[in-house]
């Protein structure tokens, strides 16, 4: 498995990130959507924690279905939580591979595109100590798919990591049944967002604070001729609507 980018790095770059993020987040609110609409909505939710809330997009669509739960908001970076407070009925600035909840909390875990940047079998053992029995798991994150055209116009020109390492829905699905939850199901469904050009693609992908992948990263900048062969590669891609990102997005529903 390739390593995950440092936790401090990632951190760094989400806190940049969120005076931008909501403006960006084009993906991540339609993610969030699909997310809830497969959601079972029985029994209802009564406490819920939104693990990995960035600036509170998720909460809301939460609140707004279930106004009468109480909405707990966990996110490591401190100026996404700030913008995240107001949907949600307690806060704390945590990593979610360590909730600083106790045992059997709540009774539904939601993270929306937040695993992907964290160690899955840690994330999935918090959430099953924080739920209680009989209790309901939902989560997003993407699969390898993700970002394929990036990773061809890249090909060649040189060996750096240009894009985190995504999992197959089979390990996530191995992963949860590891950590004890049952009724797993996933499902599997591509999203692509296009873009005038490479720069506005790359500059979304910024805005969100998804820009850092780890080791293996180019450390300097692009030599002119480089970046010429890059979008000329990424060029045939080109569809009516422009150039395309794709998100290979995984949804997954469980039971403790």
């Amino acid at each position: 498995m390739t390593p995950l980018p440092p936790k401090q790095r990632v951190r760094e770059s989400f806190e940049r990130a969120a005076a931008s993020y909501d403006a960006a987040a084009v993906l991540q609110r339609r993610v969030c959507d699909h997310l809830l609409a497969d959601l079972d909505p029985y029994p209802a939710p009564v406490s819920i924690v939104d693990a990995g809330c960035g600036t509170g997009y998720g909460a809301r669509l939460l609140r707004s279905r279930w106004p009468a739960a109480q909405i707990t908001a966990v996110d490591f970076a401190s100026a996404m939580l700030a913008l995240a407070r107001a949907d949600a009925d307690l806060c704390f600035a945590a990593d979610i591979e360590a909730l600083p909840c106790p045992d059997e909390s709540f009774t539904t875990w939601w993270s929306s595109l937040t695993v992907q940047w964290c160690d899955a079998g840690k994330v999935f053992a918090e959430a099953q100590r924080v739920l209680r029995p009989g209790g309901q798991l939902a989560l997003s994150t993407l699969g390898p798919e993700t970002f394929q055209e990036l990773r061809e116009a890249f090909t060649g020109i040189d060996r750096y990591r240009h894009t985190l390492s995504f999992s197959e829905p089979a390990a996530i699905h191995a992963a949860l049944a590891r950590a004890g939850f049952v009724h797993i199901r996933l499902q599997r469904q591509p999203i692509s967002l296009h873009y005038p050009d490479l720069k506005s693609l790359l500059r979304a992908v910024k805005d969100i604070g998804a820009n850092s992948v780890g080791e293996g990263a180019r450390a300097g900048l692009f030599g002119r001729s480089a970046w010429q062969q890059v979008q000329a590669a990424y060029e045939q891609h080109r569809t009516p609507a422009g150039l395309p990102a794709r998100y290979d997005v995984i949804l997954a529903y469980a039971r403790k």
